[in-house]
């Protein structure tokens, strides 16, 4: 099962578009705050072949999203966040905390536009990076384990 995790796009919708068609055989898409009304509006175009989940960023004034989302795909439950609120740009630490609280084998996150990914003491721990500049991510849940990979649009 692919999913598709993107973040921070900051109202550019063409990068989106360009990474939902890169990967068509994903099958859950997750956006991480930060353009979440654009980003919406682009993921109800894919709604039919792709669930499709977002959370709210810190510059999603007004936004109804919520600041962290959990969800079970396949067994593998995940936690979903933008970041802001667990000071991710000051260590992973409070992120670590609330995913693991919450019984999550995996832990999405953007807000800082750097791609990441590390696996300690049970967690995947993946940012995508900021799709306005390209970066996104998937993150493959197979029968062997799970397999998350940052990539990058070409320009």
């Amino acid at each position: 099962m692919r999913i598709l995790v993107l973040s921070d796009s900051h109202g550019c919708v063409s990068n989106l578009f360009d990474a939902f068609d890169r990967e068509p055989t994903a099958r859950y898409a997750f956006f991480l705050g930060d353009g979440v009304l654009r980003a919406q509006e682009v993921m109800a175009l894919y709604s039919q072949k792709i669930l499709c989940k977002a959370v709210a960023g810190n510059c999603d004034f007004g936004s109804d999203y919520p600041d962290f989302d959990t969800v079970t795909v396949e067994g593998v439950k995940i936690y979903f966040t933008h970041g802001h609120k667990n000071y991710v740009k000051f260590g992973l630490s409070r992120l670590i905390l609330e995913a693991k609280s919450q019984g999550a084998n995996i832990a999405l996150f953007g807000h800082t536009h750097e791609q990441y990914y590390e696996y300690a003491d049970g967690l995947h721990l993946l940012n995508p990076g900021s799709i306005r500049e390209g970066k996104y991510a998937v993150a493959d849940i197979t029968p062997a384990g799970i397999v998350c990979v940052g990539k990058r649009l070409s320009f």
